[in-house]
């Protein structure tokens, strides 16, 4: 009997993530409702996985959750301006308090396991200190914040020893002065600076939201930085507000990516991680899905991109010497390292006519307008050429074509050349369209 687990299929698609994550630096910010006693166990075993399979691991934690309830419980309301907490010693008495039963627990769980406990035998150093520099609020608008503090500076170079002695780095929501104070901090705001500090491949922020949503409710997987920053100014959740300036600041001091994603979710942040669309929203500063020239290394990701469509018999086969001949009149689009369109521009210098052929999107990604991006593209080239016409030959998706501006034509209008090989046995349709100076495809309307 076939017995198929679905598990086993997921491990196999992402060896690739796992090689990939191997030795980056993550920056991990779990804000406290996620850390709640009921929630914090499949988090930090998600945690100590990553650890194990190599990722070097820095942990911000939040309490805000958890200050909350000691201030009512103790019946203390501390006044609040510029959104934050004036911290008087009664305040912050609760505040270290939190901190330090939350990090003991966080460590307790990070600690060699029971046998049937998933992270038996598995042994994790987490190192927390005085890793994070500080300094007062000071008095603002007429009003001293007393013991609220910002970030004054990371100490990077001791992180990333530790980090290199294989330990898991915890960083409470506290800092230290040069004058021996501690100080509350908003732990966003230090795991936004640790990440720049360190140069962080990725900055992950598990809150309360599930990533940034538009107006229709649509999950935006991965809005550049204007997008982001519009649409959270549209929101009412604060938290989440916070949370996309943080990863847009990130974005444009270096760190590679930053992914938004919800501790309501237990799964969240290992299909963020290793699934290829993820479960969440991402920011970069670079776009994650992008359109470039094709290179050599890329032939490979054509080849199994075509060969579904070439064994229906919807494009002319292609072998691989004659991509690598034809590589650079190839146009791709580069998702997460995977090829998942491609088009072509040839040429015909005797008429200043250019063929547009090959074009292709992965299955998984058709619906957009990844077709018109490719098809911008092309014209784009075609006219940075000179070139003034471009045609095309299709026995499948002549609407598509047509819709795009495109004429039927017959094989006599084709170059000499090209007429040559026209195979009347497929009995494809020609189809022709002349490009104006602005040339503005559908995409770009």
């Amino acid at each position: 009997m076939d017995i198929s687990f679905p598990f086993a299929d997921w491990f196999r698609n992402s060896s690739t993530y796992i090689d990939a994550h191997r030795g980056r630096t993550f920056v991990v910010l779990i804000e406290g409702e996620g850390l709640t006693p009921e929630r914090r166990a499949p988090l930090i075993q998600d945690l100590a996985l990553l650890h194990v399979l190599g990722v070097r691991l820095v942990l911000v934690f939040g309490v805000r959750a958890q200050v909350r309830q000691a201030l009512e419980e103790a019946a203390l309301t501390p006044q609040r301006h510029q959104g934050r907490f004036v911290v008087d010693e009664a305040c912050m008495t609760l505040i270290e308090r939190e901190v330090s039963t939350l990090r003991l627990a966080i460590e307790a769980r990070l600690s060699p396991g029971l046998s049937n406990t998933p992270l038996h035998g598995v042994e994790i150093n987490a190192i927390s200190g005085n890793l994070v520099m500080a300094k007062p609020l000071g008095i603002r608008e007429g009003i001293d914040f007393l013991r609220a503090g910002e970030v004054r500076r990371v100490r990077s170079d001791a992180i990333r020893t530790l980090l290199d002695q294989r330990s898991l780095v915890v960083l409470p929501p506290l800092g230290y002065s040069s004058t021996g104070e501690v100080f509350d901090l908003d732990a966003a705001d230090i795991a936004r600076h640790a990440a720049i500090a360190l140069g962080a491949d990725k900055l992950i922020i598990v809150g309360r939201a599930g990533g940034l949503h538009n107006a229709q409710g649509r999950l935006m997987r991965q809005p550049n930085l204007q997008e982001a920053q519009a649409l959270a100014c549209q929101h009412e959740d604060a938290e989440l507000a916070e949370h996309v300036h943080i990863a847009c600041d990130a974005a444009r001091q270096g760190v590679g990516r930053t992914h938004l994603v919800s501790w309501q979710d237990r799964d969240a942040l290992l299909a963020e991680l290793f699934t290829r669309d993820g479960v969440g929203t991402m920011i970069t500063r670079e776009r994650y899905e992008q359109l470039r020239g094709a290179r050599i290394d890329d032939i490979g990701g054509l080849l199994e991109l075509l060969r579904p469509l070439e064994e229906r018999g919807m494009l002319v086969a292609r072998s691989r010497e004659r991509l690598e001949q034809q590589i650079d009149d190839y146009v791709v689009i580069e998702r997460d390292g995977m090829v998942i369109g491609c088009a072509a521009l040839h040429p015909y210098a005797e008429d200043g006519s250019a063929e547009l052929a090959c074009v292709a999107v992965h299955p998984s990604y058709r619906g957009g307008e990844r077709g018109d991006l490719l098809l911008e593209g092309v014209e784009q080239r075609a006219r940075e050429k000179g070139l003034t016409t471009l045609f095309a030959l299709t026995t499948h998706t002549l609407h598509w074509f047509l819709e795009r501006g495109f004429v039927t034509s017959e094989p006599d209008a084709l170059p000499q050349r090209r007429r040559q090989h026209y195979n009347p046995q497929r009995n494809s349709r020609v189809l022709l369209k002349t490009l104006t100076s602005q040339g503005l495809s559908k995409a770009g309307k």
